[in-house]
């Protein structure tokens, strides 16, 4: 190259930068380790950074530190590095399924109107139950009233200890609100999304809802109750198609719209205080229970039209402890008997003369109690669990629920949430663990 070919060259270099180059590890940490060896010699005060306030208060005591965070920032990324290119194709689940845990969306936060706490959850790890029946594995790990487990469609929702709580079904994590009052028997009830729960207040029922993703109380109904609650109250609220809420309260059953807070109507009862209270699918039959206050009278059922509020027929049980009415297409299902002798049977078309027991029962002071959720009707209890139609109450599947060490072991309440999955309520005294089970049914159900 002569003489004139080099000074145009250099030229060109001045006027035409280098690319840019990458700034890597070593940079840094070079340019750490040359600021630290600044304080060791003569050092300069930093100018002030943007966006660091207080930068130019460095002083001579950080330069020893400096050099040590130069070897530290070079071993320290280079293990991010190794860390990010492990984890890039590992498979994260969350426990029970559903979206993997590091990329659930939380729900959004809130502020609730009334206090709420977090009710006591040992949720972990799936545990593998009652030797797989079914697939149950145990989610969470808190006792949980027998008859309380409901969904609102993507939650589960219990009651336990004067709480209402709320089951991530993904993770078995919980949240719960307190219940004032004196809880009357019987689930939850969802209607939109609010949760409601009755109880008793001196001679009044009132209801009260709870936002299901807030659980912050968002409505209060008080009803006054004509005549003396019945005392073998079973299962005394229930939803109908239309939305309203249907309500046990002495000797009669309260509609109330649980959008205006109204009180719709009163059905009349001549039979004795409302003990339970169902509403088919479909929105035509009310069904209620009586049970008379003497041991020797029988469980009467009554069919009143909601329309008008008009009984359209009864019929009559001889066996106590009946109730827990559960309304399908096909009938009324209930429950007769306690503790060891309690089952379930079905009344086609709401008549008792025609019903036949479904299911084996209970045992050891247990319930085994109807649900219908996800299409199908569930009996559980401590000897089986089945799923039937709620057309014929013929059963599609069961199952025998193993016993622990000769020591039952507990399955009901079951419900079904609308992704398809499955719960139930678990109970095993010998080894002292309770809470909710998830279930893989067979495909007949």
């Amino acid at each position: 190259m002569n003489t004139e070919e080099r000074q145009l060259a250099e030229m060109l270099h001045q006027v035409t930068p280098e690319p840019p180059r990458r700034v890597t590890v070593e940079d840094v940490a070079s340019r750490l380790a040359s600021e630290a060896g600044q304080g060791r010699g003569e050092y300069r005060e930093p100018r002030p950074r943007r966006g660091f306030p207080g930068f130019s208060g460095w002083n001579r005591g950080w330069a020893p530190v400096l050099a040590a965070v130069s070897v530290f920032a070079v071993a320290g990324a280079s293990a991010g590095i190794a860390v990010a290119v492990t984890s890039h194709h590992s498979d994260v689940t969350s426990p029970g399924g559903g979206t993997p845990a590091s990329s659930a969306s939380a729900p959004a936060s809130f502020t609730p109107s009334a206090p709420s706490s977090t009710a006591p959850s040992s949720a972990g790890a799936p545990l593998r139950i009652a030797g797989g029946m079914w697939g149950a594995e145990l989610i969470n790990r808190q006792s949980f009233a027998q008859d309380s487990l409901i969904s609102s469609g993507k939650w589960l929702f219990a009651l336990t200890d004067g709480l209402l709580v709320r089951i991530d079904p993904a993770t078995g994590e919980t949240a719960s609100v307190a219940l004032p009052g004196g809880r009357l028997p019987g689930p939850p009830v969802v209607v939109g999304n609010t949760v409601w729960v009755a109880s008793s207040d001196a001679n009044n029922v009132v209801l009260r809802g709870f936002g299901v993703l807030s659980l912050a109380r968002v409505g209060s109904v008080s009803v006054p109750a004509i005549g003396p609650l019945s005392s073998a109250a079973q299962r005394v609220l229930a939803a109908g198609p239309d939305g309203h809420l249907y309500l046990a309260a002495g000797d009669t059953v309260a509609v109330v719209d649980p959008a205006s807070r109204d009180l719709v109507r009163r059905f009349y009862l001549t039979a004795g205080p409302a003990s339970s209270v169902a509403v088919s699918p479909d929105g035509r039959r009310v069904y209620v229970g009586t049970v008379p206050s003497t041991p020797s009278g029988s469980f009467r059922l009554l069919i009143f039209d909601p329309a008008t509020g008009r009984e359209r027929g009864s019929s009559t049980m001889t066996v106590g402890g009946a109730g827990n009415l559960v309304a399908t297409s096909g009938g009324v299902w209930g429950t007769a008997g306690s503790g060891m002798s309690e089952w379930v049977w079905f009344a086609p078309g709401g008549d008792l003369a025609r019903s036949f027991r479904v299911g084996q029962g209970a045992g050891g002071g247990l319930e085994s109690v109807p649900s219908f959720s996800g299409g199908a009707v569930w009996v559980g209890g401590t000897h089986q669990l089945l799923c039937a139609s709620p057309a014929t109450g013929r059963v599609l599947a069961s199952t025998a629920i193993p016993a622990d060490h000769g020591t039952v072991e507990y399955f009901g309440s079951v419900t079904v949430l609308s992704s398809g999955r499955t719960y139930a309520l678990y109970q095993d005294q010998a080894a002292h663990l309770s809470g909710v089970a998830s279930l893989t049914p067979p495909a007949g159900c």
